[in-house]
């Protein structure tokens, strides 16, 4: 039998699987947690920061995806001030890059351009860096745009864990940050790349995308990744 502990997840009380992370818990509960660099079926990464949770009794700020459940934990998922965290957080990552919502191919299926949104976000704060970014349509495919990566590395670890490949990886410090092609080698010459896509699928925003996609076209299906990882140790 499951060893059960007890907790409060925004004043409500359950009865939980100890193992399980913050996140896990509110999504079964039915507590939706915003989320970018989190996708079901990868491992966890921890980075955009925008899961973050206040537990009971300490001043600091938790990461949901990361943060295992405790007994008698008292977790709040909505506050003024943890909007305000993830407010402020979005408008980074749209200060951080190059990010032109209307001529982007993801314009309206972007999962940044949703939180902004969902977050009440009107204007950034914040002064944009404006970085030279590179475009690399050398793919036969697809093209990758860095800026409009967020550096979720979500493409990262559906290339490695997913396919196999580890065709992507991270280049750089801080906002030197770059997602790059086996040893920071132009995409369309990869030795490594099954130009399966599952990184385009993957991918949060439109720094990914299929070269017949216009603007506003892009459609993709995260949801994809975990229905594959789960079909594949239903198999095994």
């Amino acid at each position: 039998m499951a060893n059960l502990i007890s907790i409060t997840i925004d004043d409500k009380k359950l009865d939980v699987e100890l193992g399980q992370t913050v996140l896990e818990v509110a999504r079964k509960a039915g507590v939706d947690i915003p989320v970018l660099c989190q996708l079901d079926g990868l491992s966890t990464w921890g980075a955009c920061r925008l899961c973050l949770v206040e537990l009971e009794g300490s001043p600091r700020l938790f990461p949901a995806c990361t943060t295992p459940v405790a007994d008698k934990q008292v977790i709040r998922t909505q506050s003024e001030k943890l909007n305000k965290y993830r407010r402020m957080t979005v408008e980074l990552l749209f200060a951080e890059r190059n990010h032109i919502c209307s001529v982007c191919v993801a314009n309206n299926r972007c999962e940044l351009q949703n939180l902004g949104y969902r977050l009440g976000m009107d204007h950034v704060r914040f002064p944009y860096l404006t970085p030279e970014c590179n475009v690399d349509a050398s793919h036969r495919d697809f093209v990758i745009d860095h800026n409009r990566c967020v550096l979720c590395t979500r493409c990262v670890r559906t290339c490695d864990e997913v396919e196999g490949a580890h065709n992507w990886d991270v280049m750089g410090r801080g906002s030197n940050s770059r997602i790059v092609s086996d040893l920071f080698q132009p995409w369309g010459e990869s030795t490594t790349c099954t130009s399966c896509g599952k990184c385009v699928d993957a991918c949060p925003v439109g720094a990914i995308w299929r070269k017949e996609a216009g603007q506003s076209q892009l459609a993709k299906h995260p949801s994809m990744i975990s229905e594959l990882v789960a079909k594949r140790k239903v198999k095994s």
